[in-house]
């Protein structure tokens, strides 16, 4: 915790050093999926970006509380509350109930992150089991003057707010700017101005999802969830509230205005936000249809790729960039990003096998000043806003020095190449989260598997015809050391894996 951290600040739009309110501790909210489909690779960036975040301060040695909630109700298609809830239109379109549709795409948002090696977050709540805070959250709000009834539907009055408070701090925006754009919907609707965003949104007779509330029965608007969860598991104020750039405006902005109406002053110290997945310059999105789901990229089952892509090699590829900056998709950048991998990998199973040391004649000596000044370098780029791709270039310059090693061009102590070792495997697979990949899918590696039971288990029965009956046990014993149950039957075998 003595290294001086810097983080960029949306907020403040430039970096600071980061200082946690309480010493020792970290309170962090991360914005997560609505889940009506597969994550795509636009949402592999924050979920990497702030598993980076998360790991580099809990190395340092901070206590994280790390808060990333499942929007399961209440975001509509619009932003200007209009149309249906994303959840509740994929279920009707299915024939299914909403949360079936919720828990399927969160358990399979769960199994891709896993794959992509983030760590789960400290607590994971869900927008519908939270009903209560966010109508707490809006009756605060009614009862501070920053908000109107109509027909049932509570809306925030975004222009009586901005005459106390300044509306757009976050964005830059001004309000006369988003009276503007809207200005087209004028007098259409049942808000004061088509700026102003719904706290609770009275449920139509065909809306599946609905609650009970003291001015109709609906559901809260979708802006709500963040502050009332925030709040509730990290406090009125919070060190950190990070996501993609896209929800700065309307979803943060938004956040910061129920915060400073509901309580008097806004949550958040540091804002941070990643920068967008592309292709071909325009940003990868399910409302563009132009998106890439994770399982589509592990299996290389989309017709934009050109073959299928490891969940590491996917990490990496992302951690190349620095997480405010754009990264364009295409398939030649994929591939450079697993011979990277594999790059960076190799290097440290070479530095495992020195782990004796290495004396050569006349060669020189990689002395303990390199580790040290490779640490200092390492340390200075995490502390730069978190500069991955430089963190990853100085390790690609230790891959070199690896080489010189492994040719034998250089020689090296015992307890220097141990310390090298540690140093890179904890920047490498315990703050970038990156670990050895098989280069081949699940599926594909389970088949592999089998096969080569299968053909063992083809040389035993080819033994016992032969009565070769020492080979023939041996193959059995062997397996059934290793876990597996063998069974003779009438039509040869069967067998299974009891570990």
């Amino acid at each position: 915790m003595e290294q001086p951290l810097l983080i960029y600040n949306t907020l403040s739009r430039q970096k600071e050093l980061f200082k946690p309110l309480h010493p020792g501790r970290v309170g962090m909210y991360v914005c997560g999926p609505t889940v009506y489909g597969d994550a795509h690779l636009g949402h592999a960036r924050p979920a990497i970006t702030f598993d980076l975040l998360f790991r580099y301060l809990q190395h340092l040695g901070y206590k994280v509380r790390y808060v990333r909630n499942i929007t399961d109700v209440g975001h509509l298609e619009h932003d200007a509350d209009e149309g249906e809830d994303k959840i509740a239109k994929k279920a009707r379109l299915e024939e299914l109930e909403p949360m079936e549709v919720a828990q399927y795409y969160t358990n399979r948002f769960h199994e891709a992150m896993d794959a992509l090696g983030c760590l789960p977050p400290s607590i994971e709540p869900h927008a519908t089991g939270h009903i209560i805070e966010q109508q707490q959250l809006v009756r605060q709000i009614l009862d501070n003057g920053f908000a109107y009834e109509s027909n049932g539907s509570i809306y925030f009055d975004i222009e009586k707010y901005n005459k106390v408070h300044r509306w757009g701090i976050l964005s830059g925006r001004d309000l006369e700017n988003v009276k503007d754009a809207s200005r087209e919907l004028a007098g259409v609707g049942e808000k004061k101005n088509q700026a102003d965003f719904a706290l609770w949104k009275a449920a139509q007779p065909e809306h599946i999802m609905r609650w009970p509330s003291p001015w109709s029965d609906g559901f809260p608007g979708w802006h709500c969830e963040c502050t009332a969860m925030g709040r509730k598991y990290l406090g009125d104020h919070f060190d950190i509230h990070g996501g993609g750039m896209d929800l700065i405006f309307p979803h943060h902005e938004c956040e910061i205005a129920q915060a400073v109406a509901s309580q008097g002053s806004q949550m958040v110290r540091y804002w941070m936000h990643n920068n967008m997945i592309t292709i071909d310059g325009k940003k990868m999105g399910k409302s563009y249809n132009n998106f890439i789901t994770l399982p589509e990229f592990f299996s290389g089952s989309h017709p934009l790729l050109q073959q299928a892509y490891t969940p590491m090699t996917i990490r990496f590829f992302i951690l190349q960039a620095h997480y405010r900056s754009t990264v364009d998709f295409s398939n030649d950048a994929l591939q450079a990003a697993e011979k990277g991998l594999a790059r960076l990998m190799d290097g440290l199973k070479n530095l495992r096998r020195l782990q004796e040391g290495q004396k050569v004649k006349g060669q020189p000596m990689v002395e303990s000043s390199y580790v040290a000044t490779l640490s200092q370098q390492l340390y200075d780029a995490m502390n730069d806003d978190l500069n991955s791709p430089i963190v990853i270039s100085h390790l690609f310059d230790a891959c070199r020095t690896i080489n010189t090693l492994t040719d034998k061009k250089a020689s090296i102590q015992a307890e220097t190449a141990q310390a090298l070792l540690r140093l890179m495997e904890t920047f490498t697979t315990d703050i970038l989260g990156l670990r050895q990949d098989t280069g081949v899918s699940n599926k594909a590696r389970e088949e592999a598997y089998g096969a080569v039971v299968n053909m063992l288990l083809d040389q035993r029965q080819a033994a016992k015809a032969e009565k070769n009956w020492s080979l023939s046990d041996k193959i059995r014993d062997d397996l059934t050391a290793l876990g597996f149950e063998v069974k003779d039957t009438k039509d040869g075998y069967t067998w299974t894996l009891n570990k």
